[in-house]
């Protein structure tokens, strides 16, 4: 007759029908998921629901659909209950809430958990604006984009404290869907690593795989590595191009960027050798895209801090336009044009030197004709 009633309740509750029955003498059930509510699609989840060993029943909703109703025994009591998801697909994904009931009434219903799904949907891009290199106490903003005509994105921070924000996508001329998100200002207390995921308005549960991570530099005053190219700093369309950042303290991580860029890759240290940690950034076989600026951070696993920042290192690539505007260009030009004007004086000299010679070789030809003549003439 017991179990009767508390199906009845259970029942009862689902539909809506609210019966006090002293109101407010239990706490409300906790609720929570592990790993956590946001679930690679195909990948298991427990939810919990959390009452007190005096509790009979335990019902847990999604979407006002109940999905767990556990009775307990009095021979092993407890004061939780789980759902396994073995594979977490869209069906499961959704707002969950449970309470449980006691002899004396029922809980309030625990806070909503809002399990998500991802991997529906391709993976967004993520860049900052303007590069992902900055100073402490600075601000940026980082763009979340996609071509797929998602409703929403959602920006999330790495870490122990997880931390998100979601915002309206706008539609730009170009046809992709963006949104643009300012975080700051960014100290190095911490490491400041994200990823954005997309959804459409009318499935908020279920989100894209998530872009690629992006790791924001926040640059210290620690001593600064040296760049260098294994190819030199002059290369041609179609040459593969490898970067090495050095480094003569024991760094663990190097990071390259390139002024202008908005990606931040990032290289783990070589097997130091002689006291010198390095690491190489294969940037792939060269295009006009590869020509620019270039600098290199190092720093170490355990620290959000990174070194100054290297000296730059120009790369220009032979037959490209300058990838460098004039204004950056200006207090490099010298040293630019050195190989150009040295193979023009060369030319030059060369050119002079010829001409010389031939007019030696002329003056000479002439004078020999001229002391022959007389021979001739004698002997006839």
């Amino acid at each position: 007759m017991m179990s009767t009633l508390f199906a009845v309740v259970c029942l009862g509750l689902s539909l809506g029908q609210i019966i006090h029955v002293q109101a407010g003498t239990l706490s409300k059930a906790t609720m929570w998921a592990e790993p956590g509510p946001v679930i690679p699609y195909g990948s298991p989840v427990t939810l919990w629901c959390q009452g007190t060993l005096e509790a009979q029943e335990f019902c847990m909703y999604r979407q006002q659909k109940r999905v767990l109703w556990k009775t307990q025994t009095k021979w092993n009591p407890r004061d939780k209950v789980k759902l396994s998801i073995t594979h977490m697909t869209e069906h499961d994904a959704g707002r969950y809430y449970c309470y449980y009931i006691t002899f004396t009434g029922w809980s309030g219903h625990s806070d909503f958990l809002e399990l998500v799904v991802t991997g529906s949907y391709s993976k967004p891009s993520l860049s900052a604006l303007p590069s992902p290199v900055m100073t402490s106490g600075g601000n940026v903003a980082l763009q979340c984009g996609s071509g797929q005509g998602f409703g929403r994105f959602i920006l999330t921070k790495e870490g122990d404290h997880r931390l998100s924000w979601t915002l309206d996508s706008q539609r730009q001329s170009s046809g992709q869907f963006q949104a643009l998100f300012h975080v700051g200002p960014v100290t190095r207390s911490h490491r400041w690593m994200f990823r954005c995921y997309g959804y459409y308005r009318d499935r908020p549960h279920v989100w894209s795989y998530p872009s690629d991570l992006l790791e924001l530099l926040v640059s210290g005053e620690s001593g600064k590595p040296f760049l260098l190219s294994q190819q030199g700093p002059i290369v041609a369309s179609g040459q593969s191009l490898t970067l090495q950042c050095r480094s003569d303290v024991g760094y663990d991580r190097f990071a390259l960027s390139k002024e202008g860029g908005r990606d931040l890759p990032q290289s783990l240290v070589l097997q130091p050798q002689a006291g010198l940690s390095q690491a190489h950034f294969p940037l792939g076989t060269v295009s006009s895209s590869h020509g620019g600026r270039y600098r290199c951070y190092s720093g170490y696993n355990l620290s959000s801090e990174w070194s100054a920042p290297s000296d730059p290192l120009n790369i220009f690539v032979a037959g490209a336009a300058d990838p460098l505007g004039p204004s950056q260009n200006k207090s490099d030009s010298k040293a630019a044009s050195t190989p150009q004007d040295y193979t023009v004086g060369n030319l030059i000299r060369m050119g002079v030197a010829g001409m010389v010679l031939v007019v030696i070789g002329v003056l000479l030809y002439q004078d020999w004709h001229r002391q022959r003549r007389p021979h001739g003439a004698a002997g006839t």
